[in-house]
């Protein structure tokens, strides 16, 4: 693979690259949403967030929401630093990807 391959996969790369700080705002203000997961391309589990996070406020005022909603709060604490290595691991398979698909020409 040239310099100049390189280059492209790169700038492509960057290119394609998902903004920390758009996942970091989608995280903040809609909290248990799971919206940051599926713009960072987990839809599956951005999906269950968003059950979790619902089905808990519908099932809070019997106290048995309040479970899932705990659950949903300590994820979205532990996406608050996970959220770096998922933009790595997104912009590597993207890497990949490109470089693939430059390899077939």
């Amino acid at each position: 693979m040239t310099v100049q391959e390189q280059l492209l996969i790169e700038q492509r790369v960057t290119n394609e690259a998902k903004s920390s700080i758009v996942a970091y705002l989608l995280l903040i203000f809609l909290w248990g949403c799971g919206v940051h997961r599926m713009y960072l391309g987990r839809w599956v589990s951005g999906f269950v967030m968003l059950a979790l996070w619902g089905l808990g406020w519908l099932t809070a005022p019997i106290l048995i929401g309040w479970l899932p909603i705990a659950f949903v709060t300590l994820w979205v604490v532990v996406d608050l630093f996970l959220i770096p290595s998922m933009i790595r691991e997104d912009n590597a398979v993207n890497r990949q990807r490109i470089a693939t698909e430059l390899a077939r020409y």
